[in-house]
């Protein structure tokens, strides 16, 4: 049998699934941040990547948009819905039950 470490695991599987991204923009919200920027460089995506997401998020109810007033740049901010924490949660739980530090992999 062959032992995976978690940085082959990291080598392996460069690029982030759809549902890692999601994950990642919830996690930020729920962590505190709430301006679209700031959600962006914490979750490591580009720019139309991130709105399109957070636009999908708002749609799905998993967060909620706020339009604050002032001069500054951006007003719109991010809170993460009772749904959103809910998948959080759920996904938490998951991977609690799964080692991805280190598995058995049969060798061929």
């Amino acid at each position: 049998m062959y032992i995976i470490n978690s940085d082959e695991v990291d080598v392996l599987s460069q690029r982030r699934s759809r549902l890692e991204l999601t994950l990642s923009l919830l996690e930020s919200v729920r962590a505190g941040i709430d301006k679209p920027t700031r959600i962006m460089y914490d979750s490591n995506m580009s720019w139309e990547p991130t709105r399109r997401m957070l636009s999908l998020l708002v749609d799905q109810g998993f967060l909620s948009e706020i339009q604050g007033s002032g001069d500054k740049r951006s007003r719109t901010r991010y809170a993460i819905t009772e749904k959103g924490l809910n998948v959080l949660e759920y996904f938490d739980e998951g991977k609690k039950l799964i080692d991805l530090n280190a598995r058995e992999v049969p060798q061929s």
